[in-house]
């Protein structure tokens, strides 16, 4: 497929929250696009928003840079469950390069989603995948990385990433 164009902050689109997806057939070339995309820039998940697609989808492989794929598409995600357990620990984003943040999340989630086929996924995400599907989940929601951190850190990082 083709790599897509990521958005970076401040694009407005990125602060919106998406539109559930209704139509599933139209997502096959799209999560396609998405995945040679994050694979391209070197993430492990990407948002549909981050490539100006308004709707509630995102892509994640969170072992391939270890040598394994392991290719998760999530249609119109929701965390069912949170724990109360959390920890804090540098975050990067795509559409905000060259600025890391230390942002606190649960530790664990479980997560909702459909798939491509429209089957659906129920499954407790620990450690690194629970941290990458909460970040691109954010982005369904209109929320970055800049949202995460107190008022005097945003401040901070918004300076650097001026820069």
């Amino acid at each position: 497929m083709t790599a897509r164009a990521i958005l970076t902050w401040p694009d407005p689109r990125l602060s919106h929250l998406c539109d559930p997806v209704t139509d599933l057939a139209a997502l096959h070339d799209l999560a396609a696009d998405m995945f040679d995309t994050m694979y391209t820039a070197q993430g492990r998940g990407l948002a549909a928003p981050q490539v100006g697609v308004m709707q509630r989808v995102f892509v994640m492989d969170v072992t391939w840079k270890e040598g394994v794929k392991s290719p998760v598409t999530m249609v119109n995600p929701v965390i069912e469950w949170a724990s109360d357990q959390v920890a804090t620990g540098p975050e990067g984003c795509l559409s905000i390069p060259g600025i890391t943040a230390d942002v606190t999340r649960p530790t664990q989630v479980r997560m909702r989603w459909s798939d491509l086929a429209g089957d659906t996924h129920i499954e407790v995400l620990t450690g690194f995948a629970a941290i990458c599907a909460q970040h691109e989940l954010d982005h369904l929601n209109g929320i970055v990385t800049f949202d995460r951190v107190s008022p005097d850190m945003r401040a901070v990082l918004e300076q650097e990433y001026a820069r």
